[in-house]
């Protein structure tokens, strides 16, 4: 379960999404524009081309995400989950019409089901 604390870490930071290919390569990206809603993580895309197309083939993911603090004290956590891509719909009109993204021409949003979460301690 996301918590409140895990929501405001993965909302105030940037967070690393890991796919894998056709010949299971992983591909990692850094994503800044991230939501959590009813316990989902929903990812705006602006430019994102590889992980859409790794999606599409297994869409087992994986985010991490730490506190901007984490030189003092490292509060981390490792997602995996379940994604689709939406380009229409509740979740594409929802990051469509997220104050942050204005001025972006947004292509969609992933959506993240996570069923699990862990801890990444130093």
């Amino acid at each position: 379960m996301i918590t409140p604390g895990i929501k405001k870490i993965i909302e105030n930071n940037v967070v690393a999404l890991t796919t894998v290919n056709k010949f299971g390569k992983p591909h990692a990206i850094a994503v800044a524009c991230v939501k959590v809603v009813g316990g989902k993580i929903i990812i705006s895309n602006s430019h994102i081309k590889e992980t859409i197309k790794n999606l599409n083939i297994n869409n087992n993911v994986a985010l991490a995400v730490w506190n901007k603090e984490w030189e003092d004290a490292c509060v981390g956590f490792e997602l995996k989950g379940k994604a689709a891509y939406s380009v229409e719909g509740k979740w594409a009109d929802f990051v469509k019409n997220m104050p942050e993204n204005e001025g972006y021409l947004i292509m969609g949003a992933i959506v993240v089901e996570v069923n699990k979460i862990k801890e990444l301690k130093s």
